[in-house]
């Protein structure tokens, strides 16, 4: 097995998805096709509602994220406004986000953030811009334990 990047843990920390109706989308990924509720929080700098689903029973396999909007003028509104509910973004875990950043910015990558910022679960992230990762958003999050 290779040695793995610097700042990186890995593995996919979640799986996010727009959603207009949140109780609609835990009957399809919680009561349909099983997956565990783990929390439901609201983060006020983003305007959005989060529940965040267990992809795997036992937590070792990162999360499905739900993400409905609190107002008509969010990120994730303007996202489904856009481009109807689905995928959002894909999260990598990190163990140092700088260092991840920073080698972004060095292989020419956009970034949204330039320093990371507080997201669901008291997270630290940072995004990249889907014109500079082959069209997926991809976002950067670090536990905020590291």
């Amino acid at each position: 097995m290779s040695e793995l990047p610097a700042g990186t843990a890995g593995f996919v920390d979640h799986i996010g998805i727009a959603v207009e109706d949140l109780d609609e989308a835990l009957a399809l990924y919680r009561d349909l096709m099983g997956l565990e509720l783990e929390r439901i929080e609201e983060v006020p700098s983003e305007q959005v509602k989060v529940a965040m689903l267990k992809l795997d029973r036992t937590g070792a396999v990162g999360h499905v994220e739900l993400l409905a909007p609190m107002s008509d003028d969010c990120n994730i509104a303007k996202f489904i406004a856009r481009k109807g509910p689905g995928l959002h973004h894909i999260a990598f875990a990190a163990e140092d986000a700088e260092a991840v950043m920073q080698r972004c910015r060095d292989a020419g990558l956009r970034l949204l953030d330039e320093t990371p910022r507080t997201g669901a679960g008291g997270k630290q992230i940072a995004f990249l811009h889907p014109k500079s990762t082959a069209g997926v958003l991809m976002e950067i999050c670090m536990d905020p334990g590291h």
